[in-house]
């Protein structure tokens, strides 16, 4: 998955304003206590933040 299809994704699931702030403020254990945006710079794929971001926020399985 590329870096901008998850920004949408992120986008459209909290909107825009929020989406950068989850990916900026929120840190998820999963990603080894780092933000999203802390975690695509560390290198790990795009689809694996996404399934962790989906995971920790509840997001159906039909948007995942």
């Amino acid at each position: 998955m590329r870096i901008t299809v998850f920004r949408r994704l992120m986008a459209d699931e909290f909107g825009p304003g929020r989406a950068q702030v989850l990916a900026r403020d929120h840190v998820l254990s999963a990603l080894g206590g780092r933000t999203v945006d802390q975690a695509l710079t560390a290198g790990i794929p795009a689809k694996d933040v996404w399934r962790e971001v989906c995971d920790a926020f509840d997001v159906p399985r039909e948007r995942r």
